[in-house]
């Protein structure tokens, strides 16, 4: 028999209707699944739920690198400003 692969949108879907209060044996008819499964997968997504509202280390990096370079970008449009200024 071959196994099913669930995406994990799919997951989410089957999860988050156990918490609006499906019950959970309803559930597990419906998608063909035991209910240690739903268990399984509820835990992951209940372990993760705080990751939804950090921000990824590469997205601060990159937040830092674009105001160091508008920073950046403002000091050389000074500067052109200055040399443009000398040669009147």
């Amino acid at each position: 028999m071959k196994k099913r692969q669930w995406t994990s949108e799919q997951k989410l879907q089957i999860v988050m209707q156990g918490a609006r209060g499906r019950p959970v044996s309803e559930i597990c008819n419906e998608y063909l699944i035991g209910q240690s499964q739903y268990y399984l997968w509820r835990d992951q997504f209940l372990q993760n739920a705080g990751k939804v509202f950090e921000m990824p280390r590469a997205t601060q990096q990159q937040t830092r690198l674009e105001r160091e370079n508008e920073k950046l970008k403002a000091m050389v449009g000074e500067l052109t400003m200055e040399l443009k200024k000398s040669d009147w």
